[in-house]
C-alpha cells in the first residue's frame, strides 16, 4: 500500500496519548441516550411505508438520482417536496441538499463576499466552520449567547468598512446548539440584525421537529422567518431520514443554484430519500407525530426535574431541548463514566476533546419520545453512581 507519511503517524499517536482517537463504534450500546432520532422516525414503520407509497404513485422504481440536480437527476419529488417545505416552513423558496454538511459548506463558502463580514458564535457547528474557511469575506467569532460583544463587533466592522458602505455582515447562530443543547435570545437577535442591517442565518438543525407548529422549529415559533436572511434545517436528526434545506428568498435560491458548488457538483440524492423527507413531514402535522413531540418534551421536563432531585443539575448545561450535556472534565475520566453507565444496557457517549474545548468534555444525553419515565430516572441514577467511582 505503499509508505505512511511520517507526519500522519505523527498526528495519530498525539491523538491516541491524549486518548481522543476516533475509531467507529459496533451498532447501539443499549437503550437509546445518544442518537439525534428524537421522535423516534428513524424506525417509524408508518414513515417507511408511506415512503414507499410516494414513490409508487409516481411511477418511479429506480434506485439512484442519476446525476446532478441541474442535469439529471432533478425527479419531480423535489419539486413537490421543496413545495411542501415552502408552504411548512411558511418560505418563499426552499433548495434541497445531500447534507446539512452540504447546505453549509454551498452557503458560507459562496455567498458572504470579499470585505463582507460573517460573526458567528463561538460554538457554531463544525460545517458552518468549514464553510466560513472557504468564504473570501472576513470572520470574527463572538461570544457564546453574548448580544453586547456580538453588538460591539457589528459596530467595529460598520466602522471600519472602507468599500463605500458596501459591506455585508452575515451574523449566524444555531437555534438549538448541537453540543450545550441551549439556545440563544433569537428574538433580540432578530431585532440588532434589523437596526444594524446585518442578515441574519440560523441552523435549525436540532430545534425541526421539537419546536414550532408541527415541528417546523424555533424561528417560526417566534414569529422572526421575515427577519431572517436564511435558514439551514436539516433531516437527520428529528426527522429521521436524510439531507437538508436552505430557507430564504427566492434571490438566494437562485444564487445558490449557480454558485453553491456542493450543490452544483453533486450527484442528488435518491428518490427514496426524497420521499421519507416528505413521509416525515407528513407524519410530523398529523396527530401521531403531535404525540410523539409531546412525549419528548414530557421527557425533557422529567430530565431536568431528576437532576434536581439527585443534586446534580450544576454538572449539566441548562437545556430545554433534547440535548442535555453534563460536563466532565477529562477525556480518560468521561470516557470512564460512560463505560460504567453502558454496562447497564445505556446508550450514552462520551464527547471528548478535541470535538470540544480541553476541559469542557462532557457526557452527551440524548432524549427521546420513546424513552421510558423509568429509564430516564435509572440512567441519572447510574450517572450518579458512575461519577463516584472516578
Amino acid at each position: 500500500m505503499g509508505h505512511f507519511p511520517e507526519k500522519l503517524h505523527k498526528k495519530l499517536t498525539e491523538r491516541e496519548k491524549i486518548n481522543a482517537l476516533r475509531t467507529l463504534p459496533e451498532g447501539n450500546l443499549g437503550i437509546d441516550f445518544s442518537s439525534n432520532d428524537y421522535l423516534g422516525i428513524a424506525q417509524n414503520h408508518i414513515v417507511f411505508e408511506k415512503a414507499i407509497s410516494i414513490l409508487s404513485e409516481q411511477g418511479i422504481n429506480y434506485n439512484g438520482a442519476t446525476g446532478s440536480r441541474l442535469l439529471t437527476g432533478n425527479s419531480i419529488l423535489f419539486s413537490e417536496a421543496e413545495k411542501l417545505l415552502r408552504e411548512l416552513h411558511r418560505a418563499d423558496s426552499a433548495l434541497i441538499f445531500n447534507s446539512g454538511y452540504d447546505a453549509n459548506i454551498g452557503l458560507f463558502s459562496s455567498v458572504p463576499q470579499r470585505d463582507d463580514i460573517i460573526l458567528y458564535d463561538e460554538f457554531i457547528h463544525a460545517s458552518i466552520r468549514d464553510g466560513i474557511k472557504m468564504s473570501h469575506a472576513r470572520n470574527y467569532k463572538f461570544k457564546h449567547n453574548d448580544l453586547h460583544d456580538l453588538l460591539s463587533q457589528i459596530l467595529r466592522g460598520q466602522e471600519k468598512d472602507t468599500n463605500n458602505g458596501n459591506r455585508e455582515i452575515y451574523i449566524v447562530t444555531e437555534s438549538v446548539f448541537s453540543m450545550d443543547g441551549d439556545s440563544p435570545d433569537l428574538k433580540a437577535l432578530s431585532e440588532l440584525c434589523q437596526k444594524y442591517k446585518c442578515h441574519l442565518i440560523v441552523d435549525e438543525a436540532h430545534a425541526i421537529g421539537l419546536f414550532g407548529s408541527n415541528g417546523s422549529g424555533r424561528v417560526q415559533e417566534l414569529e422572526l422567518q421575515e427577519g431572517v436572511f436564511a435558514r439551514i434545517i436539516t433531516f437527520g436528526k428529528a426527522l429521521g431520514c436524510h439531507g437538508a434545506a436552505i430557507l430564504g428568498s427566492a434571490d438566494l435560491n437562485k444564487y445558490l443554484m449557480n454558485f453553491a458548488r456542493s450543490f452544483i457538483y453533486t450527484t442528488g440524492l435518491p428518490p427514496h430519500s426524497v420521499a421519507t423527507v416528505m413521509a416525515a413531514y407528513q407524519f410530523m402535522k398529523s396527530p401521531a407525530g403531535f404525540k410523539e413531540r409531546e412525549l419528548l418534551h414530557e421527557n425533557i421536563a422529567l430530565f431536568n426535574t431528576q437532576k434536581e432531585l439527585l443534586g446534580i443539575s450544576s454538572l449539566f448545561i441548562p437545556s430545554n431541548s433534547a440535548i442535555h450535556s453534563c460536563i466532565v472534565k477529562g477525556n480518560s475520566e468521561v470516557k470512564q463514566i460512560a463505560q460504567e453507565i453502558q454496562k447497564n444496557s445505556f446508550d450514552v457517549r462520551p464527547i471528548l476533546s478535541p470535538t470540544v474545548p480541553e476541559g469542557e468534555e462532557r457526557l452527551r444525553f440524548c432524549l427521546h419520545s420513546f424513552n421510558s419515565k423509568e429509564d430516564i430516572c435509572i440512567i441519572l441514577q447510574q450517572l450518579v453512581l458512575a461519577i463516584k467511582k472516578i
